[in-house]
């Protein structure tokens, strides 16, 4: 959410909806931090339940890009344990905006080989890239 004072007489306090996510329970803690010395600063939450995330900023629009169809194939090829539709589930309350879901990108390297195989060839990269991109975004922020 983006903060924003009013003009012309419109609302005095107002904030825009950037993005929007369902983590799964009440966030209890947010905060704004670097959680290694010159990485870059990341938005970290705790639930109630205990759960620790973290919103981290992509750098280009080259990440972006790769990220959104990585998580695309891996909506269909690795399907939740419980059946529930992933998307369902993060659109919970309201729909998934501006968000790439971190865990369900790292159920990559879990996969059978044949599937690696098939979701590195249509993102026109190999499994070592793919493992490479995600190792380096895990790397850069929090590790």
């Amino acid at each position: 959410m983006i903060f924003g004072a009013g003009l012309l007489n419109g609302a005095s306090q107002k904030l825009e909806m950037v993005s929007m996510f369902h983590v799964g329970d009440t966030i209890s803690y947010l905060d704004l931090a670097a959680l290694i010395p010159g990485g870059s600063e990341a938005l970290v939450y705790a639930t109630l339940s205990g759960s620790i995330g973290m919103f981290v900023p992509f750098k280009s629009r080259e990440d972006i890009a790769f990220f959104q169809h990585l998580e695309m194939h891996l909506r269909q090829e690795a399907p939740p344990i419980c059946g529930r539709d992933h998307l369902s589930y993060r659109s919970s309350y309201i729909p998934v905006k501006a968000v790439i879901d971190g865990d369900l990108c790292e159920q990559f390297n879990s996969l059978d080989p044949v599937k690696r195989k098939a979701i590195a060839d249509e993102l026109e990269k190999g499994i070592s890239e793919v493992s490479k991109q995600l190792e380096e975004m895990r790397t850069s922020t929090a590790f």
